[in-house]
């Protein structure tokens, strides 16, 4: 027991594997504008997100970057492909999928346009 006390005490996490940024992108557990929402917000703490998924879940990552350039919030700084191997349970074999990480930073008007978004939310809230 004492090995593994020593153990889980020597483990370090390198910045690669657990990214304070970092969105892990699903196509299927949350809405499109969850993650768009949930990028503007880790940009205003970090400056920058890494968006990352795999297999069917790219072109979500990719639909969530446009929408966030094309509204004038983010660049992108670096987009990289690859595959990994994950475990397939029911057919008991390793399987390749495809994985995606875009890296976006902030505009030059990101905290512009937040601010405006904010008060036309304050704004459309007494109209009602």
């Amino acid at each position: 027991m004492e090995e593994i006390t020593d153990g889980v005490n020597n483990l370090s996490v390198t910045a690669d594997s657990y990214k304070k940024n970092r969105i892990q992108v699903s196509n299927t557990k949350k809405p499109l504008f969850f993650y768009v929402n949930l990028a503007k917000r880790y940009m205003q703490q970090h400056n920058e997100v890494e968006l990352s998924a795999l297999g069917m879940a790219i072109a979500t990552v990719v639909t969530i970057a446009e929408i966030l350039k094309n509204n004038g919030l983010a660049v992108e700084k670096k987009i990289m492909t690859s595959t990994v191997d994950v475990n397939d349970e029911s057919r008991g074999r390793p399987l390749q999928k495809a994985k995606i990480e875009i890296l976006l930073g902030k505009t030059e008007k990101f905290d512009e346009l937040m601010a405006a978004a904010a008060e036309k939310e304050i704004g459309d809230g007494e109209e009602q």
